[in-house]
């Protein structure tokens, strides 16, 4: 076990750090915006007219879903910088984890927030900006994940 952790831990963490930011935020984006999408599709079929506004209701919850993406992306970038440093491959794993739990759980919140927002559109389409701007204030959080786990990553140096 000693041997393997010595010769491929570095690239198994950070591998694993990369998978973790973009499964975790991915799959809260997948299921939030499922979750929105089945509840725009019920206005949609009473009023064919509001699709563009609970589209960008269902879109909200998806970004969360880029910014793992983005992350896991930066990971992988840096693998061939670290060797077998397990160090390094520990810390890129580390690094993944603010994006990777706060995009899951608030991309689920979210569109908690934003299938609600879809009741907005129903009955008072004028004021339907208002439920964007609940959502905004959850997505507020990713936002904030997402720049941690990028500030995580930018001082990074494996040597």
């Amino acid at each position: 076990m000693y041997e393997f952790v010595s010769q491929y831990g570095a690239v198994f963490f950070a591998g694993l750090g990369s998978a973790i930011a973009v499964l975790l935020a991915g799959y809260g984006s997948a299921k939030g915006c499922g979750l929105v999408g089945e509840a725009a599709a019920g206005i949609v079929t009473e009023e064919p007219s509001k699709f563009g506004k609970a589209l960008i209701l269902q879109l909200l919850p998806g970004t969360q879903g880029l910014y793992g993406f983005v992350i896991g992306l930066l990971i992988l970038l840096q693998i061939g910088d670290i060797g077998s440093n397990v160090d390094a491959g520990l810390y890129l794993l580390v690094s993944a984890l603010p994006i990777a739990f706060v995009g899951w759980l608030s991309a689920v919140a979210q569109a908690k927030v934003a299938a609600s927002s879809l009741q907005i559109l129903a009955k008072n389409p004028a004021e339907s900006t208002k439920g964007i701007v609940f959502c905004v204030i959850v997505e507020t959080y990713a936002v904030l994940a997402f720049v941690a786990s990028i500030m995580l990553l930018l001082p990074f140096n494996p040597y």
